[in-house]
């Protein structure tokens, strides 16, 4: 099995600037972070604009869905934002493309210690290739259907609805 992974952005690739304490995009960080997966399956990266998951419009999340119906990959994971990464499985959901497609990100960026993102991505990748066709949200060791979660803006996770 091929996997896709399609990155958008969101605080999984936002880097931290020493010199204005903000955090903001650059390169994204996932050929390093799949680097230290040391996955042995073949893995396509498409890098789509980086952006905070709150600037995404309903273009960008049209991008997202152009992308994946163009990709030949059966499984796809999708580096996302988390604040809204439920808004955009709404656009993919229904949709219906017959691909395994799992929405996954970070609450804290790659880059800075303790991240949860390479634990995000290597378990989104996982579930990718064994879960049958839909869309999914996989953040901190859950699955949820695309139309069954929301998060937990208070506790920081997600959550069934």
């Amino acid at each position: 099995m091929n996997l896709r992974i399609i990155a958008t952005g969101g605080t999984f690739d936002k880097h931290y600037d020493e010199l204005t304490g903000t955090l903001g995009f650059a390169d994204s960080h996932l050929p390093a972070a799949l680097a230290r997966t040391r996955m042995t399956i073949a893995v396509a990266l498409e890098q789509l604009p980086l952006l905070d998951s709150l600037d995404m419009m309903d273009a960008d999340r049209q991008r997202v869905l152009a992308s994946c119906r163009a990709c030949a990959e059966p499984a796809i994971v999708i580096i996302h934002g988390t604040d809204t990464m439920r808004e955009t499985a709404g656009v993919l959901g229904p949709a219906a493309l017959d691909k395994t497609i799992v929405l996954t990100g970070a609450m804290i960026p790659y880059e800075i210690a303790n991240s949860d993102a390479l634990f995000n991505l290597g378990f989104a990748s996982g579930v990718a290739q064994v879960l049958p066709p839909g869309v999914y949200v996989a953040m901190n060791g859950q699955v949820f259907g695309w139309d069954k979660v929301t998060k937990n803006r208070t506790a920081g996770v997600f959550q069934p609805l």
